[in-house]
C-alpha cells in the first residue's frame, strides 16, 4: 500500500502554494494582462473597423444621392436649354422667312416693274418697226 506522510504532504502543499504565488505574480498576472490589452485591442480596432465600415456605407449612399441629384439637375438644365435653343431656332427661322417673303416680295414687284418696262420698250419698239415696215412695203 501506498504510505503518506503528513509532514511531507504539508511541504508539498506548502512549496505549492509558495510557488503558485510566485508565478502568480511573475508569469500569470502579467501575461492575464498582456492578453486582456490585446483583447481590448482587438475590439477597439473591431469597432473602429465597424464605424469605418458604416461610415463608408453612409458616405456611399450620400454620393449616391448627391450623383442622383446632380444628374437630375444636368437633365432639367439640359431640357431647358434645348427647350430654349428650339425655340430660339424658332424665332430666327420665323425671322428668316418673314425676310426671304420680303425679299421675294421685292424681287417679284422689281421684276414686275421690270417686265412692264420691257413691255413699253417693246411696244413702242414694235410701233416704230411696224411703221417703218410699212413704209417701206408702199414706198416699194
Amino acid at each position: 500500500m501506498l504510505n503518506i506522510e503528513i509532514k511531507w504532504l504539508i511541504i508539498l502543499a506548502i512549496n505549492f502554494f509558495a510557488l503558485f504565488f510566485i508565478l502568480n505574480l511573475i508569469l500569470f498576472k502579467p501575461l492575464l494582462k498582456l492578453f486582456k490589452e490585446r483583447e481590448d485591442t482587438v475590439k477597439g480596432s473591431l469597432d473602429a473597423a465597424k464605424d469605418m465600415s458604416t461610415k463608408r456605407e453612409e458616405g456611399i449612399t450620400r454620393l449616391k444621392r448627391e450623383l442622383a441629384e446632380g444628374r437630375g439637375k444636368a437633365k432639367e438644365t439640359f431640357e431647358a436649354l434645348k427647350a430654349e435653343g428650339l425655340n430660339k431656332n424658332k424665332e430666327v427661322l420665323g425671322a428668316a422667312e418673314t425676310e426671304v417673303s420680303a425679299m421675294l416680295d421685292k424681287a417679284r414687284t422689281e421684276v414686275k416693274a421690270e417686265a412692264e418696262k420691257a413691255r413699253k420698250a417693246l411696244r413702242s419698239d414694235v410701233e416704230k418697226f411696224s411703221d417703218e415696215i410699212v413704209r417701206k412695203l408702199v414706198s416699194v
